[in-house]
């Protein structure tokens, strides 16, 4: 396992991603002054966003239906746990987007590679109201750690 988003775990029989993209912001407000450099105040934590491209070769390792799965867990518009196979924990997420370019096809049309780029972005992890179905494990966890 190498994580786990909810209950879909990635795994190269599931989607093997080749790299874990993290950006965070913090933000800040800024106030002109005269004769001196803008004035600036912290107003808290921004975005945080993880994306996750990979590719699946269906003959070898992964699954299109692996995406199928993801977007279902998109179309409930809720947040899932992230877990890394480390043990570390991310918190809270929702699926942001997911784009798939499949190439290199069989006569049937069949794709032989299909890359994919997962877009996450993290909410505030005292919304368990959020939280997917099927996490109960998760929420004991959360519950736990809150």
């Amino acid at each position: 396992m190498m994580l786990a988003l909810g209950m879909f775990v990635f795994s190269l029989s599931t989607a093997a991603y080749q790299e874990l993209q993290r950006q965070t912001e913090w933000r800040h407000s800024s106030n002109s002054r005269i004769g001196t450099v803008p004035a600036r105040q912290f107003l808290g934590r921004g975005d945080d966003a993880i994306t996750l491209p990979g590719t699946i070769f269906p003959e070898f390792a992964g699954s299109p239906v692996s995406l199928d799965a993801i977007r279902l867990m998109a179309n409930t518009g809720k947040a899932w746990p992230m877990v890394e196979g480390s043990g570390r924990i991310y918190g809270l997420w929702v699926i942001d987007s997911l784009s798939e370019n499949r190439t290199i096809f069989f006569k049937d049309g069949t794709p032989r590679r299909i890359e994919f780029t997962l877009s996450l972005k993290r909410i505030d992890d005292d919304r368990i109201d959020l939280l997917g179905a099927g996490t109960s494990v998760g929420i004991n966890i959360l519950r736990r750690l809150l």
